[in-house]
């Protein structure tokens, strides 16, 4: 597959591979995807804005240049903005890859950075010499005006023109939390919107903070996704539950929403609005309790999203998705093509051998 390298979120020739439970594969028009789901499913999307979450900046200590990508947070309330985990590079930008992007100068608990107008301290590390916690100082006021006015969007080398905030805004965007943008999302439009209510297809949202999708590096590569706040609404779990009192599919618009959805379900029955933080991994072995489909970007194999698809299908049906993809020169990453993604009726009752199996084992 090649990366997406223009930064537009619905061109006209965006495509949809739909792999059914059936194991069946069709090619469609991304735009089409109100036809391909049925009366009473539900779309549930993640309404995250994405902030400016890549800032330059200085390593006080030795003067060296730095860049800062924002990645993890606490919090999505509106004044939990002083304390971040954070990537820190070294010199350099997005045009370099970032597997290629130099580490930054050493550094210690206390280390104070500039950023734009605001201070950083380095709180601590974070197993690993590009990953701290950071304590921003200021208002939130403050820290939030700076960030807009000197951060940019997070970015990679693939997408050669830079990012402008609204390129990475769903139009359902609301609340600035996302480190990197819900991208499935980027499909949505009014028209779209107006077509799912037409045909009777429910269409709701959540926020999850959705964090970054490389550090360049294997070792933390490894330890993605990391921990992400969400908040579900009362009306999302509401909706949910007339999807399936009318026998509707629950359909994630991408692979935060699965993870919000997925936790939220996981804390007791029934589903519970409010706030949470997704903590867990999910892939082979996961059972899902909520999503009945996953409507997400084309990821490539080893990636944590596409290790998220092993609860929806088996890893030899996935490997079939993934060379069609690649054979019809599907498109990758934020800007890239589309998959729908049906769960497979035998994963539950695999899942649940599996669990069966090790429970059974002695202490």
């Amino acid at each position: 597959m090649l990366p997406a390298s223009t930064p537009s979120q619905r061109p006209p020739d965006a495509r949809l591979l739909v792999a059914d439970a059936r194991r069946r594969l069709r090619h469609v028009a991304r735009q089409d995807l109100a036809r391909v789901l049925c009366p009473g499913d539900l779309l549930v999307a993640n309404d995250a804005a994405t902030l400016p979450a890549s800032l330059r900046g200085q390593h006080l200590r030795t003067g060296a240049e730095i860049e800062i990508r924002l990645a993890g947070r606490r919090s999505i309330a509106a004044d939990a903005v002083s304390e971040f985990d954070a990537l820190v590079f070294g010199a350099g930008d997005y045009r370099t890859r970032t597997e290629d992007r130099p580490l930054p100068p050493r550094l210690s608990p206390g280390d104070e950075l500039a950023i734009g107008p605001l201070r950083a301290t380095v709180r601590r590390l974070l197993g690993h010499p590009r990953l701290v916690a950071l304590q921003i100082a200021g208002t939130p006021d403050a820290i939030r005006a700076g960030i807009a006015r000197h951060g940019r969007p997070i970015q990679y080398a693939h997408v050669g023109k830079p990012l402008a905030l609204w390129d990475v805004w769903t139009r359902v965007a609301s609340v600035p939390v996302a480190f990197e943008p819900p991208s499935a999302g980027f499909l949505l439009d009014w028209t779209l919107v107006n077509e799912l209510a037409a045909r009777r297809i429910g269409f709701a949202t959540l926020t999850h903070a959705a964090g970054i999708s490389s550090t360049g590096d294997t070792q933390l590569d490894a330890r993605l996704p990391f921990d992400e706040p969400y908040l579900l609404p009362q009306s999302t779990v509401d909706a949910i539950e007339r999807a399936r009192a009318n026998c509707g599919r629950v359909v994630a618009l991408g692979t935060t929403v699965v993870r919000a959805l997925e936790h939220a379900a996981s804390l007791g029955r029934p589903l519970r609005a409010g706030p949470g933080t997704a903590t867990q991994r999910i892939g082979p072995g996961t059972r899902l309790r909520v999503v009945d489909a996953i409507v997400t970007g084309t990821h490539e194999p080893g990636s944590s999203h596409y290790e998220l698809l092993h609860a929806f299908a088996s890893r030899a049906w996935l490997v079939r998705v993934s060379e069609t993809l690649e054979r019809n020169a599907y498109r990758t990453h934020e800007f890239g093509d589309s998959l729908l993604l049906e769960r497979q009726p035998e994963m539950h009752a695999r899942t649940a051998r599996a669990v069966s199996a090790l429970s059974a084992q002695p202490a």
